[in-house]
């Protein structure tokens, strides 16, 4: 299988799934491994369907948002992290390497910090249907 679980068969899908089945904490640790951790789990699921809890990852710390940009930086940073097609034939498309996103992302960030919004601040803003969209998302980790 290609870069983790890029299934290009039905196949591919049903061996998936089926491992999915048959061995949840073996399926999904083999995925996590590819995370950025910044403390590893000591327990990949815990569950309990009686009260019902389920839990996954027990004591493990990851920044998902370190995963979707910041990890890519070394080897990818010169490659499209994101290739936005308007809707609109007349306008150009856009292209986002993980570097200039990356930029865009700090560059955002530093707007919240501007304006008081820190850890754990809730924040909220106008959607506005382009490319410009995403960048709120990331910068709510740095």
């Amino acid at each position: 299988m290609s870069y983790p679980y890029q299934l290009t068969s039905p196949e591919q899908y049903k061996a998936a799934y089926k491992k999915s089945v048959e061995d949840p904490e073996g399926f999904w640790s083999e995925i996590a491994s590819h995370f950025y951790w910044r403390k590893k789990w000591d327990k990949v699921l815990e569950w309990d369907f009686q009260k019902p809890t389920i839990k996954w990852f027990i004591g493990g710390k990851l920044n998902i948002t370190e995963n979707c940009l910041d990890r890519h930086l070394e080897k990818l940073g010169n490659q499209p992290a994101i290739i936005w097609e308007p809707n609109n034939p007349e306008e150009h498309h856009r292209v986002l390497t993980y570097r200039t996103l990356h930029e865009k992302v700090m560059q955002f960030a530093n707007v919240l910090k501007n304006n008081g919004v820190k850890k754990a601040t809730a924040y909220a803003y106008t959607w506005v249907w382009c490319l410009s969209w995403l960048l709120p998302f990331l910068p709510a980790r740095e």
